[in-house]
């Protein structure tokens, strides 16, 4: 067992659109990342997409024109199949869930590795 602090993990780095891995969960990597502006519309054909937001304002934005607006303490999971981006007028921080490898735009030639913090 072993304690994460993600205040701490977060002050690691300043980049955005940049998932860090922070832990292993049955098979899945726990992730932190930081969103400003938007991320290109993609979409997860073997999973679902899980997002919490930390701090800050996230809007995920659906390919046919539907938005969800999240803040602090809000979560969304966006079903697999379906296209959508999340984006973020000012700086957010949000917790991840995905299946470990699975690439964070959903295809594998664009993704970028996950580095592990």
């Amino acid at each position: 067992m072993q304690k994460v602090n993600l205040e701490q993990k977060l002050s690691l780095f300043s980049s955005h659109w940049d998932p860090q891995v922070v832990a292993d969960y049955n098979g899945n990597d726990i992730m932190v990342v930081k969103f400003q502006g938007e991320f290109p519309f993609h979409k997860h054909d073997d999973s679902d997409d899980f997002f919490l937001v930390l701090e800050g304002e996230v809007t995920l934005d659906r390919e046919d024109g539907d938005s969800i607006v999240m803040g602090a303490g809000e979560l969304c999971v966006v079903p697999k199949g379906v296209v959508h981006r999340p984006r973020a007028e000012a700086e957010a921080k949000v917790l991840l869930i995905e299946p470990q490898g699975l690439p964070n735009t959903g295809d594998a030639t664009t993704a970028a590795a996950k580095p592990r913090i």
